[in-house]
């Protein structure tokens, strides 16, 4: 569905993306690991044209987004939900009107119509009594579920997230992960998550891909990913405590 064919990348004299070649399949959750300025979020930001290649294409089915301009790129967008690490809410608007937002900018619906599509996917991220709060009044993983809510409310194919989990805690970051998992499911998009938590990934990705120097040095389901023999994969796994798949899931069920 999506596909990365030899996409270089320098971004201030640094090679950021050295030739990589990926390819995301349609309903399945594809996650990007790697370490801080490992090219994960640069990755990101070229399937939906916010950065273009120095070399190579980024394809959305046919479509070649990174030679997309005006009512074209529009449309490849339209594919596309994104949850911002931040979660990105205007502060002044509620959390209706946030996560309304792409529909009044978009659409022609009428208000009440938006109201009750907005009700509707704040009910799918367990937010249905958010709608007349403000963002000021929401924990940190709250705002994140309205975030999301947003990024699904033009029932876009794709949803993109960019470190979903960042700056919560454990508890909140599996309901995170469960949340992810079940909107795949329910909604049969495609999910492209960069994060740099090895427990999320391996928790929701159906498979995983680790950037490394620009380079992807591995792509495998999760069972294969923890027993990868690549020495960049197990340093990273063993920073974050995990060495076998056993071991792990042993770990998170005891």
């Amino acid at each position: 569905m999506i596909r990365f064919e030899k996409v270089s990348k320098k971004l201030g004299g640094r090679v950021v993306l050295d030739e990589i070649d990926y390819e995301i399949r349609k309903n399945e959750t594809f996650v990007i690991v790697g370490a801080s300025g490992a090219g994960k979020s640069v990755s990101l930001k070229h399937m939906v044209r916010l950065l273009t290649p120095d070399s190579g294409r980024v394809m959305i089915g046919d479509d070649c987004v990174s030679e997309a301009r005006g009512q074209e790129l529009d449309r490849m967008r339209n594919r596309f939900g994104f949850l911002f690490q931040s979660a990105a809410l205007l502060q002044w608007l509620s959390v209706g009107d946030n996560v309304g937002l792409p529909l009044r900018m978009k659409t022609n619906k009428r208000i009440e119509e938006i109201d009750e599509l907005v009700r509707e996917k704040l009910e799918m991220v367990n937010l249905g009594d958010a709608f007349d709060k403000q963002p000021a009044e929401l924990s940190g993983g709250m705002r994140k579920r309205v975030g999301l809510a947003r990024a699904i409310i033009t029932d876009p194919e794709i949803i993109l997230y960019d470190e979903p989990t960042s700056g919560l805690d454990p508890v909140t970051s599996r309901t995170i992960d469960r949340l992810i998992d079940r909107l795949r499911e329910d909604l049969g998009v495609t999910s492209v998550v960069v994060t740099h938590d090895l427990h999320s990934a391996l928790a929701i990705g159906t498979r995983i891909a680790m950037l490394h120097d620009g380079k992807i040095v591995e792509v495998s389901t999760p069972e294969q990913f923890v027993k990868s023999e690549n020495e960049i994969v197990r340093g990273f796994l063993e920073a974050q405590y995990i060495t076998t798949r056993g071991e792990w899931e042993d770990s998170e069920t005891s």
